[in-house]
């Protein structure tokens, strides 16, 4: 766990809390990144959020009508109006969560400056770089949700599944950036030492190849 804590509070990102054009929340396992969606709404960070996600292996018996529809729905419960979202139901990865949110908008005739990039906490540096490298223009925010590492933990209900989802976010932040799908990012020795250590324990069903 001090390992997968050295992981955890690499990837966060402070939130500065300034007001964007528009929201963009990520797809995935977790329904708190719609909870926080309406949340970062109602404190009118931004006028209209859009909830992009199709459906991951590990994600389409909890959300079998795909990951915006349901996170939508989450933030329709919490006060957020339908007016002001957008559901861009396509979006199979990070990548697609930034270029086909950015084909929605602009066929919408929405040209936003600036935007809030609301994402998982251990998802957040490669939210980061991934949107840096594919619509480098747009001035990022990120946001998460803020929890320990314990906390969440308790939220998802699995820490096998959060210490590989970790391992997994960890390493793609380098093997994104050589492909080309990501800016570089700094990854410290010590950050780097931790991820092998949990590697070498098992956690690695959620690497790439």
């Amino acid at each position: 766990m001090q390992d997968a804590q050295v992981l955890w509070d690499f990837h966060q990102i402070p939130d500065d809390r300034r007001p964007t054009d528009v929201g963009i929340a990520l797809g995935g396992h977790d329904i708190g990144v719609a909870e926080h969606a309406a949340e970062l709404y109602r404190q009118e960070r931004f006028p209209v959020v859009v909830f992009t996600g199709a459906n991951a292996p590990t994600t389409v018996e909890r959300f079998p009508r795909g990951e915006a529809v349901h996170f939508s729905e989450r933030a329709q419960e919490l006060g957020v109006p339908t007016d002001a979202m957008i559901i861009e139901p396509r979006a199979t990865n990070t990548s697609e969560n930034v270029t086909l949110t950015q084909e929605r908008l602009l066929r919408d005739g929405v040209e936003p400056e600036s935007a809030t990039i609301i994402s998982r906490p251990y998802q957040q540096r490669r939210a980061w770089a991934t949107a840096r490298k594919v619509w480098p223009e747009l001035e990022l925010v990120c946001s998460a949700r803020w929890l320990s590492l314990h906390d969440y933990i308790e939220h998802i209900g699995d820490e096998h599944r959060v210490l590989t989802m970790l391992v997994g976010d960890t390493q793609r932040l380098w093997v994104y950036a050589e492909k080309g799908f990501a800016v570089p990012v700094e990854v410290p020795a010590l950050v780097r030492d931790a991820y092998d250590r949990l590697v070498d324990a098992g956690f690695t069903s959620r690497l790439v190849a």
